[in-house]
């Protein structure tokens, strides 16, 4: 359970890597809807593991969008070294989130299954 100082810098890790990826970075392989999910700090606020999520495109773009990310690593840590305050500025780890995608996939298989009508319905039991 992370404790209030590790999801307060949490919290200001995610708005400074977003700011950073979306006004600061200019890699032309940057493209589509690129997204924050979460941060997860440490405990001793070392390290942040920071996931992203890119929409539009297909796959490998969205490789190449994440390889940028993750290539501008330093530049990102830079930028936010001047919005975290305390002893340490983390060393951030990306990593792709699929949990979005896989959340959308279920909703689609979902409205799918709504949407095809039910053949036991439509026989008459009499």
């Amino acid at each position: 359970m992370a404790t209030r100082r590790q999801e307060k810098v949490a919290r200001v890790i995610k708005e400074a890597v977003s700011d950073a990826i979306a006004n600061h970075l200019s890699d032309p392989r940057i493209e589509g809807f690129t997204s924050v999910t979460r941060v997860e700090v440490a405990p001793d606020l070392k390290t942040a593991d920071v996931y992203v999520s890119i929409f539009g495109g297909d796959e490998v773009m969205q490789k190449k969008t994440f390889a940028a990310i993750n290539h501008a690593r330093t530049r990102i840590q830079s930028l936010m070294g001047d919005r975290v305050s305390g002893k340490f500025c983390p060393i951030l780890s990306f990593y792709m989130d699929e949990q979005f995608k896989k959340t959308l996939e279920i909703m689609t298989i979902i409205e799918k299954a709504v949407a095809k009508p039910n053949v036991d319905d439509s026989i008459d039991e009499t």
